[in-house]
């Protein structure tokens, strides 16, 4: 498989998603009153019992013929874990064979996740969500699940994803940090820390930098429900309206002078298929609408059920743009999509200018859907030179 893409494609998103996702944690200067303090070096590796996306449960035991155990704490959504994907792999490949064990475990809990913070990903961070991204990145170590409880993170206390925690044999800390310098953008690397920290391990040497900090998402633990509930609190708030619109207004939303990737959805409340899908529409809205990409629905009811489509849009929470559409439905169909059939449900996603990168006739896979629209948008952020130091050296709670 192919290594992802990594694109950003405006400042505006860039500090969007710097202020949304992005945490940076500091490890040489934890402060004495944070929640989940970071595991001191020298200090022996606690134990777990956490179940991995192979079906099998995993302990320090499990690991027990490795000279040295390397603990990767991580996750799917995060843009810089992403990032650290295929460096994680790598470490895996060059390492094994000399007696190093690699683990991942993610520590998230998946209901302490804002919507607004998987801007940069197609997955969550629930254990059937970690199954497939093992699957898709052919993960070659263990990746264990702790959204459960967090409770064996807790005693680790990473404070961001991912964190490297590197144990010798009588499993004591002797390393926590970062996998290097680059702040997970390509090319940018200078200091490999972890590769450096195991070779000077391997070769009997203790480690000259034990301590660095890390950078990516802040961890989400149990305690951060509050902040979902909030935002679901926001949604309800969001104004919700269904605007009429002739031929002109749909040739106007298919040119897309918007400069971002408009997502438009048909349907109509008499549709099931569109029914059951539309709370698809509205998630996939919540995880981008903060990048460059906006959703647009179109209803084919007849004009006289306005009202029960704006209802029925209310109840979902669109706050998106909806239109229903008041003219000749052939010419509409004609217009959309000369090879389309008619049959509703219909979705199609434009680039910046109108083009086509995707259309389907029917039901979306969701997750399919979500996929083409990083491949388009970008996995990744691409952060400003001006704010690279000011990442490296902030703490940020």
């Amino acid at each position: 498989m192919q290594p992802l893409t990594f694109v950003i494609r405006s400042t505006k998103s860039v500090l969007q998603a710097f202020l949304c996702l992005i945490s940076v944690a500091s490890v040489a200067q934890a402060p004495q009153s944070q929640k989940h303090p970071t595991l001191e070096i020298g200090a022996s590796a606690p134990d777990f019992s956490l179940p991995g996306v192979d079906g099998k449960t995993y302990s320090l035991k499990s690991f027990a013929k490795s000279k040295f155990l390397v603990v990767v704490f991580t996750c799917n959504h995060c843009p810089t874990a992403q990032a650290y994907e295929e460096p994680i792999k790598k470490l895996v490949t060059d390492y094994q064979s000399r007696g190093v064990a690699f683990v991942a475990i993610s520590p998230n809990d998946p209901k302490s996740i804002r919507l607004d913070e998987l801007g940069y990903t197609d997955l969550s961070d629930s254990f059937e969500e970690m199954k497939i991204r093992s699957k898709d990145l052919q993960y070659n170590f263990p990746y264990l699940y702790d959204g459960e409880t967090s409770t064996a993170s807790m005693t680790y206390g990473p404070q961001a994803t991912p964190h490297v925690f590197i144990f010798d044999q009588q499993r004591k800390l002797q390393y926590t940090g970062r996998i290097d310098d680059g702040l997970g953008l390509p090319g940018e690397a200078k200091t490999f820390d972890t590769s450096v920290a195991l070779n000077q391990l391997l070769a009997g040497q203790p480690v000259a930098v034990a301590k660095t900090k890390t950078f990516g998402c802040s961890v989400k633990w149990p305690e951060k429900h509050n902040l979902v509930n909030a935002e679901a609190t926001k949604w309800k708030e969001e104004k919700v309206s269904l605007e009429e619109a002739g031929m002109d207004s749909i040739k106007s939303l298919l040119s897309n002078k918007s400069g971002n990737y408009r997502l438009i959805n048909i349907w109509a409340t008499w549709c099931g298929p569109c029914v059951s899908e539309f709370p698809d529409f509205v998630t996939i809205n919540r995880m981008y609408r903060l990048r460059e990409f906006e959703t647009v629905s179109i209803s084919l009811d007849d004009i006289s059920r306005k009202n029960n489509a704006l209802g029925f849009l209310q109840k979902k929470e669109a706050s998106f743009q909806n239109y229903i559409y008041n003219g000749d439905k052939y010419a509409f169909i004609e217009a959309i999509d000369k090879e389309w059939q008619g049959a509703l449900p219909y979705t199609v996603l434009l680039a910046p200018g109108g083009e086509v990168v995707y259309r389907t006739q029917g039901s979306i896979d969701p997750l399919e859907l979500k996929k083409i629209i990083l491949n388009s948008l970008g996995r990744v952020m691409q952060i400003p030179t001006q704010y690279k130091e000011r990442a490296k050296s902030a703490s940020v709670n």
